[in-house]
């Protein structure tokens, strides 16, 4: 398939780009600095320098899946919403492209039921990040009143950090915990999650969580 990653430079984008060239899909590069994308991708990477907000339908439009692994500055946080929404309108009333959305673990509910969000808000220093997890959650909220768009979205469990595939356990809207008690996601192995739910599709217009085995 055709598949372009948005971010394709970050922890969450490089995963994915590697693993989608692993399974042979044509993947591109969406970034805003090819030199970056090369040293990181290697010197054969398909590249799209642009800023995402300069982004046409034509740019988009012959992809299978567009993947937003978008990430942005705690100041600049509600950029999240806003290229939700810029995607969501270029594809009204369509199928194709499919958009897969990457959230955050904030809108999840713990073993309480309790939104994950609030938890987070009583982190220490928490007003240098916060604003983060609060946009993911706004995001996720307005994908959920999308239904004529072919959406699907993921979090990652309460730690998502940068390390090698492990076995992706899945759930829907409650933080997962590993085997060792952890509620952790490597990026390899949300990479995998996410390209098995791109290959056998399970989730339409929904969110789903991934955890380490």
């Amino acid at each position: 398939m055709k598949l372009a990653i948005i971010g394709a430079t970050g922890m969450a984008g490089t995963a994915l780009y590697k693993e989608s060239i692993s399974r042979g899909h044509e993947v591109t590069a969406i970034v805003r600095n090819r030199e970056k994308a090369v040293s990181l991708l290697g010197s054969s990477v398909n590249v799209i320098d642009k800023d995402v907000f300069d982004l046409s339908k034509a740019d988009l439009d012959s992809f299978d899946v567009i993947i937003n692994a978008f990430a942005t500055t705690p100041d600049k946080a509600y950029l999240h919403l806003d290229l939700a929404a810029k995607l969501i309108t270029m594809f009204r009333e369509t199928n194709n492209p499919r958009l897969f959305f990457i959230l955050g673990a904030a809108s999840l509910l713990d073993k309480e039921d309790k939104l994950f969000l609030d938890t987070l808000k009583t982190a220490p220093e928490v007003a240098s990040w916060i604003s983060i997890p609060i946009e993911a959650y706004k995001t996720l909220n307005f994908l959920r009143s999308i239904e004529n768009v072919n959406w699907v979205g993921v979090s990652p469990s309460a730690e998502f950090v940068a390390g090698e595939a492990t076995v992706p356990v899945l759930g829907k809207d409650h933080l997962l915990t590993s085997a060792t008690g952890k509620s952790l996601v490597t990026s390899g192995t949300m990479a995998v999650a996410i390209l098995n739910e791109i290959e056998n599709p399970r989730f339409i217009r929904t969110r789903f969580t991934v955890c380490n085995q």
